[in-house]
């Protein structure tokens, strides 16, 4: 039987680090694999099926990004009711979620599928790697029922506590991706729609075994007929949580399609390093979102259980390991991106190379204003406050959008590098007073109950 954890008690440092943990490798995992997926294609398919892979990865970003704000939405009611020990209530919103969840994820791969061509042409994707591109993005699209439900799950798990089955079950994807991955790319040879595929099946077999596990082995699960129930109240209340953190990711994505677009109008070298950068780029700053993360279900089962003052606690805490991390990542990028690099491109693809260093340089500069971006934003997110994260996603948002329209005519290639970190101060610029705001009015209502 696996087994829920509150968190509503004891030292803040060890219980938010524990937690951390597993959703750290799980997101090491799923980059690991992208970065072993771009590996594949730019070594045994070329630069132009590289550049393919990539060039629509912000589109990606918006639907995806709203998929997995709106799944993590879900999960914030079920850890405050969690942290209230209400567990009747907390089981109705987990039933209504998932009813939910089934209709929208299958609208949105719909429209998106439909809309692939639009979105390329929109993004002024180079026509020799248009039918390339096209073919990865509308693959990607038709998994997100998948791709929804597993996030679902793991949010449900992730409140309870648990973070360390979510893990396992995206090992078991990340190898089943990798071993699809090479079938489907070399002996196959499928190309970008191969490896597009074998992200989709690998997607597909974790979520039905993540939900067959979920419903046999976490007794607080089992609920009567009456709670299984769609309830059009609980539906609303999860709407209006999950529906703002989706929002904010896809507004954040659409300053980084803008920032993308203009990228991909410098030629088909320029989108290959960005690519490289940017894959390599979200493997380091794993650790900034899994550390969010844990601080959204720290901060709701605490906002559930009347202890305003343990959410100040914990992210005292977490601001520490975000500074310790940070030093370290930064003596990592510095000296080894040239060979990271290498990862996806020949030893002779000089430009390319230099171009990924500047981009991972240029970024970790910022790191420390992405921590604490990561940290006030899913923090504000597990209190409930979800209109503020998403009001930071539309400062981001401008400021990339800025930076495209302004910068890169004028620098091009260096001011890309510096649409991310420009996005990390402006959400932080907001995010700071948004936080003062939010924990004073929790301090004044510490037995808040969603209605």
């Amino acid at each position: 039987m696996a087994t829920s954890k509150e968190m509503t008690s004891g030292n803040t440092f060890p219980l938010i680090l524990n937690f951390t943990f597993p959703i750290l490798l799980g997101s090491l995992l799923q980059q690991t694999y992208s970065l072993i997926d771009a590996a594949i294609v730019g070594k045994f398919l070329g630069i132009n099926d590289l550049a393919a892979v990539g060039a629509s990865s912000s589109v990606i970003f918006l639907i995806l990004g709203f998929c997995n704000g709106c799944c993590g939405g879900f999960g914030i009611p079920v850890a405050q009711k969690f942290g209230a020990r209400d567990y009747e209530a907390m089981r109705r919103y987990v039933y209504t979620g998932m009813k939910m969840s089934l209709v929208l994820s299958l609208l949105i791969a719909i429209v998106s599928c439909l809309a692939c061509t639009s979105i390329l042409r929109a993004m002024q994707t180079p026509e020799q790697i248009f039918k390339s591109a096209f073919l990865y993005l509308f693959i990607t699209f038709a998994a997100i029922p998948f791709t929804f439900f597993y996030n679902l799950l793991s949010s449900i798990i992730r409140a309870l506590g648990d973070s360390k089955t979510p893990f396992w079950f995206l090992l078991f994807s990340t190898i089943l991706n990798i071993v699809l991955d090479i079938i489907f790319v070399l002996p196959f040879q499928w190309g970008v729609a191969g490896a597009a595929f074998a992200t989709l099946l690998a997607q597909a077999v974790s979520a039905i075994l993540c939900y067959i596990y979920m419903m046999r082995k976490f007794d607080i699960l089992k609920a009567n007929d009456d709670e299984r129930k769609y309830n059009s109240k609980y539906a609303k209340q999860l709407l209006a949580i999950g529906c703002p953190m989706g929002l904010q990711f896809s507004i954040t994505a659409i300053g980084s399609i803008m920032l993308q677009s203009s990228n991909n109008a410098l030629g088909t070298d320029c989108v290959a390093a960005f690519t490289a950068g940017s894959r390599l780029k979200m493997f380091f700053i794993c650790p900034f979102e899994s550390l969010g993360m844990a601080m959204a279900t720290f901060a709701g089962q605490n906002y559930g259980a009347g202890k305003p003052e343990r959410i100040k606690q914990g992210i005292k805490s977490a601001s520490v390991m975000m500074m310790i991390y940070t030093v370290a990542s930064f003596l990592l990028i510095f000296f080894g991106t040239k060979y990271m690099a290498l990862l996806f491109v020949s030893s002779t693809d000089l430009e390319i190379i230099r171009n990924t260093e500047l981009f991972m340089h240029t970024s970790s500069y910022f790191f420390p204003m992405l921590g604490l971006l990561c940290i006030l934003r899913y923090t504000i997110q597990g209190v409930g406050y979800t209109n503020f994260s998403m009001l930071s996603g539309v400062s981001e948002m401008i400021a990339r959008i800025l930076v495209s329209l302004i910068a890169v005519p004028a620098f091009g290639y260096t001011a890309v590098c510096f649409g991310d970190p420009m996005a990390w101060i402006a959400a932080d610029l907001f995010l700071i007073p948004a936080f003062i705001y939010v924990y004073r009015k929790i301090q004044n209502n510490k037995y808040y109950t969603i209605k």
